[in-house]
């Protein structure tokens, strides 16, 4: 259970640095295009994003002889990858927002949504977060606990 723990906290706090921090501007703005330029926006985003993450990672496995293996390690982070790099492509959390009955509040905080909020001009307003970030980064941290799981236990 504390190896679970230590793994799971430190793939956490990677996670939020490497999504918010250290992802850069034109990959955030560029991985859900479509055809090549967006996937190869994406796989830069899921690059930099994993090796933040084993940088939090690795200090916590050193300090605490956490006992991991190389295996664990590399197919938890994979499946932590492929996960994340699936969603960011914007389209696949959408459609599985459709799939799932969540159109609605994916679209909330957009001016997709029937009650958006709007300026003085009734233009959209700005909001501090929208329902597709709140599902992207519940999918994230789904996976983030499918990941300590599996770098705990291989």
């Amino acid at each position: 259970m504390d190896v679970f723990a230590a793994v799971f906290i430190a793939l956490w706090v990677g996670h939020s640095v490497g999504d918010h921090w250290v992802q850069t501007s034109c990959q955030a703005a560029g991985k859900g295009a479509p055809g090549w330029a967006g996937r190869a926006a994406c796989a830069r985003h899921v690059a930099s994003l994993t090796a933040t993450k084993v940088v939090a990672l690795l200090p916590v496995v050193w300090l605490l002889d956490a006992p991991v293996t190389v295996t664990g390690l590399l197919l938890g982070l994979g499946v932590d990858a492929v996960s994340h790099g699936w969603a960011d492509r914007r389209t696949t959390l959408a459609a599985l927002a459709r799939i799932c009955g969540l159109e609605a509040f994916h679209n909330v905080g957009t001016g997709a949504h029937p009650a958006h909020p709007v300026t003085a001009a009734g233009t959209p307003a700005a909001t501090l977060g929208t329902g597709a970030y709140a599902l992207d980064q519940s999918w994230h941290h789904a996976w983030l606990l499918i990941a300590a799981l599996v770098i705990a236990t291989v």
